[in-house]
């Protein structure tokens, strides 16, 4: 049997719109088990019926496991620890086309290499910004380069903490796509040009004093805020009670506030808060993740 542990991800943060990309230390556990036939799936010990055809996690790993010439006669596979929730922005679908990957390269042997994992990943996903650092940790900028990925890695001060603010709604990414309009000034792309630099910059230089301004948005966020209840309540609040910073996570409807790590005070606050507010609201306090994806 094997066992892949794999990070939840936040995309997008703020001016990064499809390109940057972080793993948090929040994770999904998933066993995989060759069986003599047929096929088996389970989520925390549970049978589930999800048609093979909708399950993304099956798919992924067959994909890899016939394009390699793999013969596998049957296999069980039970999300033993399933912690990254569903359309929330936290990148569940990545967290599974990637763990179905890393299981299905061990099986092969370990044919593939970091940059063929990455490039398969892609493929399944459509887009690189949460593969990657779902797969490799820290935060991650990526781009495409024809069906290249070209990636690079921010250097993320450790002292920063992640307070993760998680509704009981969701949001879909084709809602969250829709909202967002087709064409942008040119003011508003210097102006995430400008942001995206800077917060790379600050975040390399320990530069904490530039975040907020560093995390400033004119491409999605105003737009795919009115699909998130109290979204502008909360990043208020999030300021008030000391953030350096705060973004919509993915598409939603997850939402992020960037904290030191000696603002003791902060989930407190924001927890009594959120409390008040219509939709119930579930806070973690998360550091980013630097070891990606493992088998363990």
């Amino acid at each position: 049997m094997i066992k892949v542990r794999v990070p939840a991800t936040t995309a997008n943060m703020g001016p990064g719109f499809d390109v940057f990309g972080m793993a948090l230390q929040y994770y999904n556990e998933i066993e995989f088990e060759e069986i003599k036939q047929g096929y088996e799936f389970y989520s925390e010990g549970k049978e589930t019926d999800i048609p093979i055809k909708e399950n993304l996690i099956i798919n992924s790993f067959l994909k890899i496991l016939r394009k390699y010439n793999y013969e596998i006669k049957g296999f069980r596979i039970n999300i033993s620890k399933a912690k990254i929730p569903l359309s929330r922005g936290m990148g569940s679908s990545s967290s599974c086309i990637v763990a179905a990957i890393v299981a299905a390269n061990t099986f092969l042997g370990n044919i593939l290499s970091k940059e063929d994992i990455i490039k398969e990943a892609t493929e399944i996903e459509g887009h690189p910004d949460n593969v990657v650092p779902a797969f490799l940790g820290g935060m991650v900028i990526s781009t495409m380069v024809e069906k290249q990925v070209i990636y690079s890695k921010v250097k993320v001060p450790k002292s920063l903490s992640m307070v993760v603010m998680i509704p009981n709604f969701k949001t879909s990414t084709e809602e969250a796509r829709q909202v967002l309009p087709k064409n942008y000034t040119r003011e508003d792309c210097v102006y995430n040009i400008s942001r995206a630099a800077l917060l790379v910059n600050a975040l390399n230089n320990n530069e904490l004093d530039k975040l907020r301004v560093a995390m400033g948005d004119k491409i999605h966020q105003e737009y795919r805020k009115t699909l998130i209840n109290n979204a502008d309540d909360v990043f208020r609040k999030s300021e008030e009670f000391g953030a350096l910073a705060e973004f919509v996570s993915g598409s939603g409807p997850t939402l992020m506030a960037i904290i030191h790590e000696d603002n003791s005070e902060f989930v407190d606050k924001m927890e009594a808060f959120l409390a008040t507010l219509d939709n119930e609201w579930e806070v973690h306090l998360l550091k980013p993740d630097f070891n990606g994806t493992t088998v363990i």
